[in-house]
């Protein structure tokens, strides 16, 4: 195969949805009928491939993103398992980050769950086209239509309906293809990997053709040839609509719709040939766009093998205390060795290793090059985020967006001899993981750890145990607060001191104001003083910076601030910018002080599904820990229940709803927004 060939016959797809819609079961049937594992491992056995960490076998979830890959028709296909659970949301970023396509699974019975609508925006933001995969039609409550419509509704997709599932739960026999116009049905003792097509059952035949009909008709919308032959009533080539089809999804002007059972082994291989049929290649999406370094100038890089090499660090795992990095490769070639330029950093780092991964099992390769996903050893500063190019042709390509942690709890270790071996951990669990930070409180002396949810603390705390061999106690969870201020207020800070037997002297006058929730902060340039030079702005800028980082109430971070720099005084002999990233600090510090400050707490947007009969009792539980209810849907037997309830009051909130719910109710929760305590 010719090197653009092979580029064309790649895929970077990932398996994005709400936790237990089937992600990792899907994965593993597709490495089974691959070829690439020679026995199906379950998730509930925790025998899964891609849920190798102890935690993910125990738990039956997956924690963390696994990078494995595979060949299917002459098409290498690297596929990324992400997590569902939305105090992993940063392993679903960080994947959509640098995938080409994605499979959105829901599942059959529940539909479109929250976590689903956030993972697929995040996709939506990062316009990476997706087919749907509507999975667990075998399960009783199994609905293929409902599902459909809740995915145009809550996503605001345009579904393309390209299989229809024959019969449902307990008779889910297999899938009807409405392309090629027959029925699949698979064999149960071969596991799934033979299968058989018939013709449509004459039951069925009247319902298929309407479908038919409808996504011919669609299809016919949007390409002038077949919409020629759907008017002069020719047959329309498959090829042709495949071809139409395809365009749909990587123009995001549709979302392809397939379905199956993945546990009962039917609907892989289908969804296999639609990845490769639908989902772009490489050089089939716009080539990534960057900034050149000095010259802030825009660049794009397509794939291409011989162009000047690209790619983005988007993942860093810890392996046996060696520092491993997982990259993207956007243009050229590496290999075994090489030197390789971090912009970001300004440093040059050497490629020890090149490893293709299957979960956390690994193949040493000697290079690798535009289109693939590989792991490397030997760079010691480059972090998730990062560019890596060639230092002769500089690129910055855009970092990856993190969520703020919003939860803390005090951990302390059990045996004091510890307490440097306990700060080693965390330090590499926060290069591994950028939703995860720790910090010692210099008031009280304690190791404060903070992170995305309980659950998500729970798991570190577990892998410090297991993976760095350090007993520790923790204490409560505690809410991370952030502080804003109520009214515009302008203060002038003169800053005059001798350091060293040498004077400084700065003068700043600002003017802080209250910007509305969710802004973050700004910094504005209002000054129109003639010596006020490029450095003295980004020192004053800086100086500004330092002083949001702690609040004066409680020194919680200050958030929706804008400041404005409205005068500077300027000594030529004594004024540098040292003296100014103090004064414009000490003049932030103090406006603040004035600008009535008031605490912030984090809202969270909370989804409850339970029976009717537990409403009453749960809607009271909800109403006493001051949430606002703002709808309640029905799901067939139960209620799905969304209100946003302030995080301080939902530590614990898994019991109380168990007891409420006899065990039947569940719940997710992710950050809304910071509100006033």
């Amino acid at each position: 195969m010719s090197p653009n060939q092979k580029l064309s016959h790649t895929r970077n797809i990932g398996i994005i949805a709400h936790i237990d819609a089937g992600k990792t079961t899907i994965t593993e049937r597709i490495l089974y009928y691959t070829g690439r594992v020679h026995r199906m491992g379950e998730v509930h056995n925790g025998e899964a491939t891609m849920d190798w960490m102890q935690e993910e076998k125990e738990r039956g979830i997956t924690i963390t993103s696994a990078v494995t890959s595979c060949n299917w028709e002459g098409h290498t296909l690297n596929i990324i398992d992400t997590p569902g659970h939305v105090d992993f949301t940063i392993e679903v970023e960080r994947s959509l980050r640098v995938l080409d396509g994605a499979i959105g699974v829901f599942s059959a019975v529940e539909g479109v769950e929250p976590q689903s609508e956030t993972v697929w925006h995040q996709a939506d933001r990062y316009k990476v086209p997706k087919i749907a995969f509507i999975n667990k039609m075998d399960r009783i409550g199994a609905d293929f239509f409902r599902t459909v419509g809740m995915i145009k509704d809550r996503l605001r997709a345009r579904p393309m309906i390209l299989q229809l599932p024959w019969g449902a739960e307990e008779n889910f026999m297999g899938i009807i293809d409405l392309l090629e116009m027959k029925a699949i049905t698979w064999e149960e003792e071969t596991l799934g990997a033979e299968y058989e097509e018939t013709p449509i059952p004459s039951e069925l035949e009247e319902e298929a053709f309407k479908y038919r009909e409808i996504l011919v008709e669609a299809l016919a919308d949007q390409d002038d040839a077949i919409m020629e032959k759907y008017l002069s009533e020719e047959e329309i080539d498959i090829k042709m609509l495949k071809q139409a089809i395809r365009t749909a999804t990587v123009d995001l002007k549709a979302v392809p719709i397939l379905c199956g059972s993945a546990l009962r082994n039917k609907g892989i291989q289908p969804l296999l040939n639609w990845i490769v049929d639908c989902l772009p290649a490489p050089p089939d999406i716009p080539p990534i766009v960057g900034h050149v370094p000095k010259s802030g100038k825009k660049e794009s890089r397509p794939a291409h093998l011989k162009g000047p090499f690209s790619a983005l660090a988007f993942k860093v795992i810890m392996d046996q205390g060696r520092k491993m990095t997982y990259i993207r490769i956007y243009s050229g070639t590496i290999r075994v060795g090489q030197m390789v330029y971090n912009p970001g950093k300004n440093v040059k780092e050497k490629l020890a290793r090149l490893l293709r991964m299957h979960s956390n099992k690994r193949e040493r390769m000697d290079q690798a090059s535009a289109g693939e996903i590989v792991a490397v050893m030997g760079l010691k500063l480059s972090t998730t985020g990062d560019t890596l190019c060639s230092e002769d042709k500089p690129i910055l390509l855009e970092p990856i967006q993190f969520n703020e942690p919003v939860i803390s709890i005090a951990v302390e270790t059990k045996q004091v001899q510890d307490q440097d071996r306990l700060v080693d951990a965390l330090g590499k669990l926060m290069d591994e993981d950028p939703t995860f930070k720790y910090r010692i409180d210099e008031e009280t002396g304690q190791t404060i750890i903070s992170g995305m949810g309980e659950l998500h603390l729970e798991i570190i705390i577990g892998r410090i145990k297991r993976e760095f061999f350090v007993d520790t106690n923790q204490g409560k969870p505690q809410v991370v607060y952030r502080e804003t201020v109520q009214k515009t207020v302008r203060h002038e800070e003169i800053f005059q001191r001798e350091l060293a037997g040498q004077q400084h002297f700065a003068g700043v006058k600002i003017e802080i104001s209250p910007l509305p929730r969710g802004r973050g902060n700004r910094f504005v340039d209002r000054c129109e003083s003639p010596e006020l030079t490029e450095d003295f702005l980004d020192a004053i800028k800086e100086g500004i910076e330092d002083a949001t980082g702690s609040g004066d109430l409680m020194g919680y971070p200050v958030i929706d601030v804008e400041a404005a720099l409205l005068k500077v005084q300027i000594n030529e002999m004594t004024s540098d910018t040292m003296a100014f990233r103090v004064a414009a600090s000490m003049a932030f510090r103090n406006a603040f002080k004035q600008a009535d400050p008031i605490l912030l707490e984090p809202i969270m947007k909370t989804d409850i599904l339970i029976p009717e009969e537990f409403m009453g009792e749960v809607i009271g539980d909800l109403n006493s820990r001051l949430g606002k209810i703002e709808q309640v849907t029905t799901k067939g037997p139960v209620q799905d229940l969304t209100a946003k309830v302030p995080l301080s009051k939902m530590f614990g909130y898994s019991t109380a709803l168990r007891s409420a719910s006899q065990g039947r109710g569940t719940f997710s929760m992710q950050f809304s927004h910071y509100d006033n305590v």
